[in-house]
C-alpha cells in the first residue's frame, strides 16, 4: 500500500528552508497590484449573475502569480478588469497605489488568440505599442529589435505573422507586450491553443524571459501542472459565484523544469489543487442523463 504524501502543503515549506526563505523575501517586496473586495455582476435574462464576489489579494513585485479555477469561476472576468477592459460592480484595483480606471501602458496583455496585426512584420508589430506612446520610429525599432532578440526571433524579424508557428506568434505577442515596459504582464491562457510540445517550450521560454526582465506576471490557466511549473503562488477560484478559495504557495524549488513533475512537492501540490477544483462530493453527486444509442448485447465494458 502506498503511503499518502503529507498534506497540507506547509509541511513541505517547513522541510525546505530555502523555499520558506524565498517566500519570506517575496512578501517583503513592494506590492505592485492590490485587489480590494472586487465584485462583478451581470444581468442575464432578467436575473443577476455574479461572476466575482468580494475578491481581495495582493501581488508583489517580480512575483509570478497563476490563477486557476473551474469553468465559470470568473478567471477571464478578473483579468479583463485588471486590464481595464471591464468595470467592476464594486471594489477597487490599485496598481502601484493608483486606481485602475481603464487600459494603460502600465499593464501588458497577452491573450489566448494570436492578436498580431497580420499586415505588419514582426518588428512592426513589436514597435506598435512604443509608437503609440510617442516613441520615435527610429528608437522604437531599436528597442523592438532588443525584445525580438530576447524572445529568440531575430531570424524572423522581417517575417509576417502568417509565416510563423503558433509558438512564434505568442512569443511575438509577449515581446510586444513587454516592449512598453509595463509594471505587470497579464496573460489570459496564452498557451491554451498550442500543442503539448510547443506549450512546454513556451513555458520554458516564459520562465527564462521572466528571470531576465523586471516584470510581475499574472497568468490565467486551466492547466494545473502549468500553474505549478510557473507560479510562485496559485490563486484558486471557485465558481457560482466566483470567490477566492485558497492562495497556495508553491513549494517546488526554483529553477524549475519538466523533470520535477514527479517530485513529492509537485505531486502533493497537484493533489491539493485537484481537491479544491474537483471536490469528491460534487463529482459523485453529478449525474449525466443516459441515452442508449446502441443495440442491447454489445456492451463495451
Amino acid at each position: 500500500m502506498t503511503t499518502p504524501l503529507p498534506l497540507p502543503l506547509p509541511d513541505y515549506r517547513m522541510q525546505a528552508p530555502a523555499v520558506a526563505q524565498r517566500f519570506s523575501a517575496l512578501k517583503e517586496r513592494p506590492v505592485v497590484l492590490e485587489v480590494k473586495d472586487l465584485t462583478r455582476q451581470f444581468m442575464t435574462n432578467g436575473a443577476t449573475c455574479t461572476a466575482l464576489r468580494n475578491s481581495s489579494f495582493r501581488v508583489h513585485r517580480r512575483e509570478f502569480l497563476c490563477v486557476i479555477g473551474p469553468s465559470g469561476c470568473g478567471k477571464s472576468t478578473l483579468i479583463r478588469i485588471l486590464a481595464g477592459l471591464e468595470t467592476p460592480t464594486s471594489g477597487h484595483v490599485l496598481l502601484d497605489g493608483h486606481e485602475v480606471s481603464g487600459p494603460g501602458p502600465d499593464r501588458g496583455m497577452v491573450f489566448q488568440g494570436y492578436t498580431l496585426f497580420p499586415w505588419l512584420t514582426i518588428t512592426r508589430n513589436v514597435m506598435f505599442g512604443l509608437e503609440m506612446k510617442g516613441v520615435s520610429p527610429l528608437l522604437a525599432e531599436r528597442e523592438a529589435r532588443q525584445w525580438i532578440d530576447l524572445v529568440g526571433l531575430t531570424r524572423f524579424k522581417d517575417a509576417y505573422p502568417a509565416q510563423l508557428s503558433g509558438g512564434m506568434k505568442q512569443r511575438t505577442a509577449i515581446a510586444r507586450a513587454l516592449a512598453a515596459q509595463p509594471r505587470i504582464l497579464l496573460m489570459d491562457e496564452p498557451f491554451g491553443a498550442l500543442d503539448a510540445q510547443t506549450r512546454a517550450q513556451m513555458q520554458a521560454h516564459l520562465l527564462a524571459i521572466w528571470r531576465n526582465v523586471d516584470v510581475t506576471i499574472l497568468f490565467i490557466t486551466h492547466d494545473l501542472d502549468e500553474a505549478i511549473l510557473l507560479a510562485d503562488r496559485i490563486l484558486v477560484l471557485k465558481a457560482n459565484p466566483g470567490e477566492i478559495q485558497e492562495l497556495i504557495e508553491v513549494p517546488v524549488p526554483r529553477p524549475r523544469d519538466l523533470s520535477q513533475l514527479n517530485s513529492p512537492e509537485f505531486i502533493a501540490t497537484r493533489r491539493r489543487l485537484d481537491e479544491l477544483i474537483h471536490p469528491r462530493l460534487a463529482a459523485s453527486s453529478e449525474k449525466l442523463p443516459i441515452v442508449r444509442l446502441t443495440a442491447v448485447g454489445d456492451d463495451v465494458e
